[in-house]
């Protein structure tokens, strides 16, 4: 009897083990199911052709940066500006946008969540906190600058906290039509565990946010469907086509041009 009692607490420990297993491998099966979904009829992300030209980001990062470049105006009024990262990418990702704004005059932080794996209500809530947080410190309301997923993320926040938002500007973000008009939908739903037609957050990405709104797009984006991160008349307020691929928009010298510009319009 005694033996029985010593025993209990060590078979306990391995029942809940095996539990603990069971739910892993369930959780693998159903986000695998995510992965491996049928791409349904209509519109798709770019061409493999894109989506390989992502390959040369690096390369025209360099040859922007050989071009003679007129240097930035300082900025007339200095802005507390956020970075938010695009989906699997940390916000060291946006750190020459942000030297760029920083020598503008601008005051840089990043969003302070780390790794952007996809939304959760409890990562949207602290960013939300975050945002008006750092309005209130700051005495204005900041400008939002979202990088793909990131700028999801940052309509949202406006939408829910316009008063702490001056400006969201997005970058190869896909906030318009078909979401899965991208060659990245597989991969999100597989690190993200939910479906993109079921997000927790962002259920109706087109509607406008009741601030200035900016959707910086790329023809050449091999990622997002460029008319998606366009959008249509009346879900953003301006759309301005850039020369880069759409992992560059988080460092190409003449985004950062763009982004520094745009905040000195508003």
């Amino acid at each position: 009897m005694t033996m029985m009692f010593r025993h209990a607490p060590a078979m306990n420990e391995k029942g809940q083990a095996m539990a603990r297993l069971v739910v892993l491998r369930d959780e693998i099966a159903r986000r695998h199911a995510l992965a491996f979904q049928p791409r349904p009829d209509g519109p798709r992300g770019p061409a493999w052709e894109r989506l390989l030209g992502e390959l040369r980001t690096p390369v025209e990062h360099w040859q922007a940066t050989r071009r003679p470049r007129v240097a930035a105006e300082p900025a007339v009024a200095s802005r507390p500006v956020m970075l938010l990262p695009g989906f699997g990418t940390h916000p060291a990702r946006m750190k020459p946008l942000g030297r760029v704004l920083e020598a503008a005059g601008h005051r840089v932080s990043d969003w302070g969540l780390g790794f952007n794996f996809g939304p959760s209500e409890e990562r949207f809530e602290r960013l939300c906190e975050r945002v008006v947080a750092m309005a209130r410190k700051e005495g204005e309301p900041l400008v939002l600058v979202g990088w793909s997923l990131g700028g999801i993320f940052a309509r949202e926040v406006a939408r829910m906290h316009p008063e702490a938002v001056r400006l969201v500007v997005t970058m190869g973000t896909p906030f318009s039509g078909n979401r899965r008009a991208n060659n990245a939908w597989r991969a999100y739903q597989l690190i993200a565990g939910h479906s993109v037609d079921e997000p927790p957050i962002g259920t109706e990405m087109s509607a406008k946010p009741p601030v200035p709104t900016v959707a910086l797009w790329s023809a050449r984006d091999g990622i997002v469907s460029p008319r998606s991160a366009c959008g249509r008349k009346g879900e953003r307020d301006l759309a301005i086509p850039m020369r880069c691929t759409h992992l560059g928009f988080a460092a190409h010298p003449d985004v950062a041009g763009m982004v520094n510009r745009l905040i000195a319009a508003y």
